[in-house]
Formats: C-alpha cells, structure tokens, sequence
C-alpha cells in the first residue's frame, strides 16, 4: 500500500508538472509550426520542401507527447456519464482489427453482459486503445489478443490479454512511473496514462504476467448503482 501511494504521489506530482506547463510549450510550438507550413510553400524554399516536411513532422510528434503529458494532471477535467464498456470495447472494435490485420495478429473479443458506469468515453477509448496496443507490440506476428469484459462482485472488469514472453520482475513494479519504458521510441507515458485515466473513472489496475503472456486488468467500481 506504501509503494502505491509514493506511486501516485509521484504520479500526481508529473501531473503537476504537465498542467502547469504543458500548454505554455504549446504555444510557441504552434508559432513555429505555423511558419514553417508558410514558407514551406514559398517558391524560394521549394528545394527544402522535405526538410520542412520532416521539421513539422518531429513538432507533431513532440506534441502528441505533451498531449500525453497533460492527459497525466489528477485535475484535467472528467465527463462523468453512464456509459456501458461493452459498447465503447465494440466502437472501437474496427480500428482495433486494423491495428491487428497490419501487425498480422489475431483479436478475439469476449463480452459479458455488465452494467452501466459512470465514465468518460474519451478517457475509456483511450485507455483501451493504449492497453490493446501495448499488447500487440509485446507480441511477434501470428500472436493472439484478447480483450474480455466480466463483473466479478460489484466490479466490471476489463481484461487485455497478450501472448508476449511476460514481464520481467524487476521491471513490473516500475510500470506505469512516468517515462519509465523497455520500448526502444517509448516515451514512458503510455502506462501512467492508463493509471491516471483509472483513477479518474473510479478503476484500478493490476497486472498478471508469467511466460506466457501477460494480463492487464482494469476494475472498475459500480459507483452508478449507488446513485
């Protein structure tokens, strides 16, 4: 209970962090992008095109970072409504298969009926999409995914399963710190994402992982049914 408290303590310190200067980096970025498009179609600059090209694509890529950066402030603002994981899973379900088809794996999708929750669907699809594709790059073609909703008590559970190799000990109880990663162009935001969006819509997660492939397990708490 220690460690997940200095683990949110910290998480909520890099949150901090992102609210207070996340959009101020934005700004001049968004300048600088601006002028860049600008001169990239002048005559004069023709011959540099693919130069600009590649500025304005590493000023993209550094602000989906932020943008992954600020989704980790405790206070970002939340759009509470009933809203059934079942559907959110089955929404994003095409984008899911593509994903699969390109990475020549397989996705089965089990689906139990649940209840409804009070949740922000943007945050959800996000999380999801993070999970199902941390599972994908665990695994080498050929490999299964599979993503599962159940209730156990009064929790709704959302599962992601991977046929990766597992995760080593020493580096499962560093999962989800900020900018911690194994991945060779990780940024190490993509799990204290997860973490924050679970805490945000009444969730924990927890992880189960051994040779043969690793589980995250999203759980979800039925606040709605109180109401």
């Amino acid at each position: 209970m220690e460690d997940k408290m200095a683990s949110l303590e910290r998480l909520n310190l890099i949150g901090q962090m992102a609210a207070g200067i996340g959009h101020e980096i934005r700004n001049p970025m968004t300048t600088v992008r601006g002028f860049l498009q600008m001169y990239r179609n002048k005559d004069s600059f023709i011959k540099y095109k693919e130069t600009f090209n590649l500025m304005i694509d590493e000023l993209d890529r550094a602000n989906s970072i932020i943008t992954e950066f600020l989704s980790l402030a405790k206070n970002k603002p939340v759009n509470l409504t009933l809203k059934n994981i079942n559907r959110i899973v089955q929404k994003i379900l095409p984008l899911i298969q593509a994903d699969a088809t390109n990475n020549e794996m397989v996705v089965e999708v089990e689906l139990t009926e649940v209840i409804d929750l009070l949740l922000d669907e943007e945050e959800i699809i996000q999380l999801v999409l993070n999970l199902v594709r941390n599972g994908f790059e665990a695994m080498t073609a050929g490999k299964r995914l599979k993503i599962k909703t159940f209730l156990d008590g009064n929790q709704v559970v959302l599962a992601v399963e991977d046929q990766g190799s597992g995760i080593k000990p020493e580096i499962l109880d560093k999962l989800g710190t900020p900018f911690f990663t194994t991945k060779e162009n990780g940024t190490g935001l993509g799990l204290s994402v997860c973490y924050g969006i679970a805490e945000r819509n009444n969730a924990t997660i927890n992880i189960e992982t051994g040779p043969s492939g690793t589980t995250i397990f999203v759980r979800f708490d039925d606040f709605a049914g109180m109401l």
